[in-house]
């Protein structure tokens, strides 16, 4: 039999097809990144009240011990009465979903929505990732539903997903590798392109509104790595490949302290106490180990050699115990953005330690290995890692790297639980 009648040709969509999804592509990426600004724009807002306008005002120091204590456990209280008194209790409980899930109820969004900002406003160890990819899905799948019932509705969730990262991450390229990994073993219509062309193209209108709008950048301005050698590359697989194991740890510990919390029964009780461990970690680890991390990221990254090993090593302990502590008692929100700060910080104690490991090598490997622990999303972490050093050099470093850390994170316990509190693997 001949090749040519072994491979049958590749099936593609027609043009028609797939340009009647152009207009709905456009508008989702809009909406979702607006979304998204809107809620960021207004924890912002309420971030520089409740640690600025108000310490000042009472003659305190924003970031004293006494009020990071103290604004952590009111922020408890705050988040624990709407998801006690919100309709649906401001969605499910967070540690029981990933990344991106299936539709919520319309009228879960506004408690879910205000529990983030209050959350992203009040100093916890988590990011907006989670709950803002939550209600965009939910929106986009309701609105969308309504306004176009023709279109198959298992397409507004892949449209808002996509739509979301890249308005989080300013770029398409994330939510084109999400969604690749996504379609990984399904049977598709077409070609790969054809499954990506709506989903790639909201999330480049995401990133464009997000960028002509915020003007964000993940690039934390390191020193670019010119050539790597032999020490980069010892250097990136051993720094990720402990990163990785000391993600596991948080990932074991998640079912334990997701219990311990459970057991006060009461998000009235959950989560002041969970705000005021996160208030005493935050006073022994510094303001920089508060919030969701990538201001603070770019803060250590100004001046990587600002600080001992021991502090590195202090304020990398305390973040992840921090991240751990918010995903387990019921604060809304994602852990990819934390876990940035941690691998960063981690990144920087390897360079503290070992003058030799060069800064960027350090923070992307570390960065890389954390994400892969904590997301098990391979992608995500992979362009996570290369994004913030902005160093092409890396890339293959970090390829490289990521496979003895990946050896070390598949088939283990992923940082989510089911219903039962038992891990997701």
């Amino acid at each position: 039999m001949s090749t040519d009648a072994q491979a049958a040709p590749q099936e593609t969509t027609p043009a028609r097809t797939l340009l009647p999804l152009v207009v709905p592509a456009l508008v989702v990426g809009v909406a979702c990144s607006l979304l998204y600004l809107g809620v960021s724009e207004l924890a912002e807002k309420l971030q520089h009240v409740l640690w600025n306008d108000l310490p000042d005002a009472l003659g305190i120091g924003g970031y004293s011990s006494l009020w990071m204590i103290v604004m952590l456990t009111v922020t408890g209280i705050l988040v624990g009465l709407v998801v006690w008194k919100a309709p649906g209790h401001a969605g499910p409980d967070p540690a029981t979903i990933g990344l991106a899930s299936a539709p919520l109820p319309p009228f879960l969004l506004p408690g879910l929505l205000v529990a983030t900002a209050l959350m992203l406003a009040g100093g916890p160890s988590l990011g907006p990732e989670n709950p803002i990819i939550a209600a965009n899905i939910a929106l986009v799948f309701w609105l969308g539903a309504k306004a176009l019932p023709a279109v198959p509705p298992a397409l507004w969730v892949p449209l808002a997903e996509a739509a979301t990262l890249g308005a989080l991450f300013g770029t398409p390229v994330a939510a084109a590798l999400v969604i690749s990994e996504a379609l990984a073993g399904r049977k598709i219509r077409g070609s790969l392109w054809d499954s990506l062309f709506a989903p790639l193209t909201a999330a480049a209108t995401g990133a464009m509104t997000t960028t002509l709008v915020a003007h964000p950048t993940f690039d934390l301005g390191l020193p670019t790595l010119p050539r790597p050698g032999w020490g980069d590359l010892v250097a990136s697989l051993v720094i990720a490949s402990t990163a990785a194991v000391l993600g596991m740890a948080a990932v074991y510990a998640f079912p334990h302290t997701h219990a311990a919390f459970g057991r006060l029964k009461h998000p009235m009780l959950m989560l002041p106490a969970g705000g005021l461990v996160l208030g005493l970690l935050g006073a022994l680890g510094g303001h920089l180990t508060l919030f969701k991390g990538l201001d603070e990221v770019a803060e250590l990254a100004r001046n990587p050699d600002g600080w001992s090993a021991g502090e590195f090593a202090l304020m990398t302990v305390v973040k992840l115990a921090a991240l751990l502590i918010a995903a387990s008692c019921g604060f809304r929100g994602g852990r990819i953005f934390p876990a940035v700060f941690v691998g960063s910080a981690f990144g920087l104690l390897a360079h503290a330690l070992v003058p030799g490991v060069h800064p960027a090598v350090g923070v992307s490997a570390g960065v890389l290995g954390i994400l892969l622990a904590i997301t098990r999303q391979g992608w995500i972490s992979l362009f996570t890692a290369a994004v913030l050093v902005a160093s092409p050099a890396v890339i293959t470093l970090l390829c490289i790297a990521s496979l003895p850390a990946w050896i070390l994170v598949t088939g283990r316990p992923q940082m989510q639980l089911r219903d039962d509190g038992t891990s997701v693997r």
